[in-house]
């Protein structure tokens, strides 16, 4: 059994195409090769944590998406994600939908797990940077404390910036990334001092 993180997925949205120039040329495409790409690194009995952004578009026809995907599947929510805290009590009530489309848990906030025998936060946000020019959402960010942080929402700006590690698609061919390539980087980064790594 592996344990993969992804984020940024945003199933069923056009515009992201041009925005993070991905490879595809529509959205009919995009969702089909994201399902295929998943499935071909995750199995059956893997994990898999979502941290944000899953699906767009009509939700009614995206959201389903999940079912087709292999593993476990944990959903930290992202603001794109309708049952995300920072919706309140609306995004309360559509934690019961995300969990019929195929999720097995859904997490509405950052939480902590441990990877790669570290303990660490797990967020759709960084403590800082976005993928616009300024940082939004900035009530919702979690407190840089020097702790490693697993987060999406930055889309191709970054792989790894300080204690920040972005696990999003667009810097990750399109796939998930597996828990002992975090820990790598992780490791090595420890050895090293901080900066930017770009993929």
């Amino acid at each position: 059994m592996t344990t993969w993180f992804t984020a940024d997925i945003h199933f069923g949205h056009t515009n992201i195409i041009k925005y993070c120039d991905r490879p595809y040329t529509d959205v009919v495409e995009m969702n089909a090769a994201l399902v295929d790409s998943w499935n071909e690194v995750v199995g059956a009995n893997d994990d898999v944590w979502v941290l944000g952004d899953f699906a767009l578009g009509t939700l009614a026809d995206t959201l389903p998406l999940a079912a087709q995907l292999n593993g476990t599947k944990t959903l930290v929510a992202g603001n794109h994600d309708r049952c995300w805290i920072g919706y309140g009590d609306k995004g309360a009530d559509w934690v019961t939908r995300y969990l019929d489309a195929g999720f097995d848990d859904v997490i509405r906030d950052a939480t902590t797990i441990n990877v790669g025998g570290i303990e660490i936060l797990a967020c759709h946000f960084p403590y800082r940077g976005d993928s616009h020019d300024e940082d939004r959402f900035v009530n919702h960010r979690p407190v840089d404390e020097g702790q490693w942080l697993l987060h999406g929402h930055v889309h191709e700006q970054w792989t790894h910036q300080n204690q920040m590690i972005n696990v999003g698609v667009d810097v990750w061919d399109q796939q998930p990334v597996s828990e002992a390539t975090l820990a790598d980087i992780m490791q090595q980064a420890n050895q090293l001092d901080g900066g930017v790594v770009r993929p």
